[in-house]
């Protein structure tokens, strides 16, 4: 484990998250003009934000002893804007006790609905109506995509889509849970979340990350081969020993409802957890791990309405090998999640 972490630690509470008030950070030259909409939120459901109640925008985050390089820290739009407003927003920081920067987006569940995406190789067990490449239909309104978890098989968890069981859901499993209506949530399956006639897709990946705000005990604990086999450095040749800080994604979910979604590289299942606490997650989930499979990207056509591209994607962090052409490749034979815009009138930028 990174030294100097467990006094980082201690300061991960509840009361330590950061809140979410009105915007901050600078955003995108093209959009600095721009009139936005008043961002009201409704209050949350158990399963999320009520639809189309756009929550309040992310907080800057705290940074201790200052940011190390300008602009960490401070959130930026991303994406095509939904009903006037930014839907997705993303920032970049250095971890606690890591060299290297991260990346985390925040994405506003009022405004996104959210589908799951299977592959050929995670979950296996096809055919599915939604598997890569996003057809030009969804992408009339894709806002942005980010990757699934591991292969079933190294996962202890199961898999439930388009009405049909592929993996036995495991009691206990960390979950991203996806409802009817599009709302997205991330739990321990049993507990905080459970089957109800709305669930549509349950994505199950190892144990919660976070819970009550906090890094779980597992993730503090120095056993970070318990989160998944790693490669050496940025190689991923089977002869090449694991090694504990290695490229890492996890998802989580705010107080009210945000999704939050952060990856970088050099991470250990405590640092990876601390960025998405820093974040406001009260709740979280490791994603898929090691250089090939970590990506999140947005996309914003240059035209109202228009369909979402690589050629408009972009990156949420530029290291990342995989990038918004990905989810556009039919090749491409992992799971994926989608954030759309729920509404047809959503503009572009």
């Amino acid at each position: 484990m990174v030294a100097g972490l467990s006094s980082a630690l201690a300061s991960c509470s509840p009361a330590a998250a950061p809140g979410h008030a009105a915007a901050a950070g600078p955003a995108r030259a093209a959009r600095s003009a721009r009139p936005v909409a008043s961002r009201t939120a409704a209050p949350p459901r158990a399963d999320g934000p009520a639809v189309g109640a756009a929550l309040p925008a992310p907080a800057p985050l705290a940074l201790s002893g200052g940011p190390a390089f300008a602009g960490e820290g401070a959130w930026r739009p991303a994406g095509r804007v939904v009903d006037g407003m930014p839907a997705v927003y993303e920032t970049t920081v250095i971890p606690p006790g890591g060299g290297q920067r991260a990346g985390i987006a925040w994405m506003d569940t009022g405004l996104l609905s959210a589908r799951l995406y299977s592959g050929s190789t995670s979950p296996g067990g096809g055919p599915y109506r939604y598997t890569a490449p996003i057809e030009p239909a969804q992408a009339a309104s894709l806002v942005a995509a980010f990757n699934g978890g591991f292969k079933m098989a190294d996962a202890h968890g199961g898999y439930y889509t388009e009405g049909r069981v592929i993996v036995p859901l495991v009691p206990g499993a960390a979950s991203l849970v996806i409802y009817a209506d599009g709302n997205v949530t991330v739990g321990a399956w049993g507990t905080d979340v459970m089957m109800t006639p709305n669930v549509i897709a349950v994505r199950q990946n190892l144990v919660p990350l976070v819970a009550g705000g906090r890094p779980t005990g597992l993730a503090a604990s120095g056993d970070w081969k318990a989160w998944g086999n790693t490669c050496g450095a940025y190689s991923c040749a089977a002869s090449v020993p694991g090694i504990e800080h290695q490229w890492r994604s996890g998802i989580g979910v705010t107080a009210d409802g945000a999704l939050v979604y952060a990856v970088g590289p050099g991470l250990d299942p405590l640092q990876l957890a601390m960025l998405l606490v820093r974040a406001g997650v009260v709740r979280g989930m490791q994603l898929d791990i090691n250089p090939s499979w970590p990506v999140f990207a947005s996309y914003d056509p240059p035209m109202p309405g228009g369909v979402a591209a690589p050629s408009n994607g972009s990156k949420l962090l530029a290291s990342t090998r995989q990038g918004p052409w990905t989810f556009f490749e039919p090749w491409w034979a992992r799971d994926f999640i989608t954030m759309s815009a729920r509404h047809t009138g959503s503009r572009g930028s």
